[in-house]
C-alpha cells in the first residue's frame, strides 16, 4: 500500500504550525510579565510588584520556578512546530533536553513552596491541587523520558504533551480565577475551584490532541523517533 500521500499531506499540515508555538508563548504572556517583574523585585531590583513577606524570607525557590516556568513555556511552545522538527531534529532532541531540566525544576520548586509557604486566600482544595498538579508535572516528564528510552514515541508525545499543559496552568488561571468569581461570586471555594479548573481544562485539551482521530504525527513515525532524549 503506498502511503506517501497521506504523510505529503501531513507535512504540509505540519509547515502551517509555525502559528501554534506563537500562540502559545502569547498565553502566557501576562504571567511571564508578572513573573519577571517579580524576579526584578526579588534580586535587589526596583520593587515592581506589591512585596511579599513569604518570598522575601525565602527567594531563591520564587526565583527559580519562575526563571525555569518561563523557560520551560516558552522553549517548549518551539517543540509543537512540524517544520522545525523536521528540519532541526538535533534542535529538537537538545531542547528536549534542556525541558525537562527546566520542567523538573518548575515542579519541584512548585511543590515545595506549596508545602513550605503559607497560602492566604486559599483553602485545602487548592493545596491539593497544586500538590497534585505539580507532582503530575513531574510524573509526565518522567513517564515522557522513560518512553522514548524505550523507543515509544508516541507514548513520549503524550507524556510530553501532558506535562506542558500542566506547566501552562498560570495562563488558564489568568482567565479562570476572573471568570469564577465573576459567575459564581467571591469566596474561598470559588478561588480554589477556579484554580483548579485552570489544570482540568489544559488536560482535557491536551488529551484532545493526543486522541484525535486523525493525528499528523503518526503519519511520520521516523521524525519522533529521532526525537530520543537520551540519544
Amino acid at each position: 500500500m503506498n502511503t506517501r500521500p497521506a504523510a505529503a499531506g501531513a507535512v504540509r499540515s505540519d509547515g502551517a504550525g509555525w502559528w501554534v508555538p506563537l500562540v502559545l508563548i502569547a498565553f502566557v504572556g501576562i504571567p511571564a510579565l508578572f513573573g519577571s517583574l517579580r524576579v526584578i523585585g526579588l534580586v535587589s531590583g526596583p520593587q515592581l510588584m506589591p512585596a511579599d513577606p513569604r518570598m522575601t524570607a525565602s527567594p531563591v525557590p520564587v526565583i527559580v520556578h519562575i526563571i525555569s516556568a518561563i523557560g520551560y513555556a516558552v522553549l517548549g511552545a518551539f517543540q509543537f512546530s512540524g517544520s522545525l522538527r523536521r528540519r532541526r531534529p538535533g534542535w529538537h532532541r537538545a531542547a528536549g533536553r534542556v525541558l525537562v531540566v527546566l520542567g523538573s525544576a518548575a515542579a519541584v520548586t512548585a511543590l515545595w513552596m506549596t508545602l513550605v509557604y503559607p497560602q492566604p486566600g486559599t483553602g485545602e482544595l487548592a493545596f491539593l491541587f497544586r500538590v497534585a498538579f505539580s507532582s503530575g508535572l513531574a510524573a509526565s516528564l518522567i513517564l515522557g523520558v522513560t518512553a522514548i528510552r524505550h523507543g515509544d514515541v508516541l507514548r513520549h508525545r503524550a507524556w510530553m504533551i501532558r506535562a506542558y499543559a500542566l506547566a501552562l496552568g498560570a495562563g488558564t488561571q489568568v482567565f479562570t480565577k476572573g471568570i469564577g468569581p465573576a459567575v459564581f461570586g467571591t469566596s474561598q471555594l470559588t478561588l480554589d475551584l477556579s484554580l483548579g479548573a485552570a489544570w482540568v481544562i489544559n488536560l482535557t485539551v491536551a488529551e484532545y490532541v493526543i486522541r484525535r482521530p486523525v493525528n499528523r504525527w503518526t503519519h511520520q513515525p521516523t521524525e519522533w523517533a529521532t526525537a530520543r532524549v537520551g540519544s
